[in-house]
């Protein structure tokens, strides 16, 4: 069986044909697929940037802690808000409303960082206007700003372990050290 030139002609215009349209076809899927991967670094590279940009604001809140921290400290506080000629009931307002502004002014750094973390800053000054309340309750009535400050610093040296506030930095620097790695 011969084929004739009108034959051959369309046997090769449709092979053609459908050569061609698998060409494009397989170059049409070639470019989705090199878009995509395209898609997917630049969807890793913004994942990289906002991972980056979310660790930041984490550090930044635990730096934060550890300076409300130190603020917050008896000792620091007493030498920070001493005020001579206060009675003790005064100096004992002044170094609680000051322990409240300082954590207040630091209240909305707790969705930074661990639940934990959280709460040993809080009770760092739970236990620091609990410390200064209970001296307070102690003196008598015509005590000093400067009597209070003298009993607080005296009970600290007697019994360190009333001081959280070394413990409180040392779990917030841990922290911030695990998220740095």
């Amino acid at each position: 069986m011969t084929l004739t030139t009108t034959e051959l002609v369309l046997s090769l215009a449709i092979a053609l044909s459908l050569g061609g349209t698998l060409a494009y076809m397989f170059w049409k899927q070639r470019k989705e697929v090199k878009t995509l991967i395209e898609k997917k670094k630049a969807g890793i590279a913004e994942n990289d940037k906002q991972a980056a940009n979310i660790q930041g604001l984490q550090l930044g809140a635990y730096e934060r802690l550890i300076l409300l921290t130190d603020r917050i400290a008896l000792p620091n506080l007493i030498s920070r808000v001493n005020q001579p000629g206060l009675s003790a009931r005064e100096m004992q307002s002044l170094l609680t409303m000051n322990i409240k502004q300082e954590f207040e002014h630091n209240v909305t750094q707790q969705i930074y960082v661990s639940a934990e973390s959280w709460d040993a800053v809080r009770n760092l000054k739970d236990q620091n206007i609990l410390i200064i309340n209970q001296v307070a309750s102690f003196l008598p009535a015509e005590a000093s700003g400067q009597d209070l400050n003298h009993a607080l610093l005296e009970m600290l040296v007697q019994n360190p372990k009333a001081t959280l506030h070394t413990v409180v930095s040392d779990v917030l620097s841990f922290e911030a050290k695990k998220l740095m790695k």
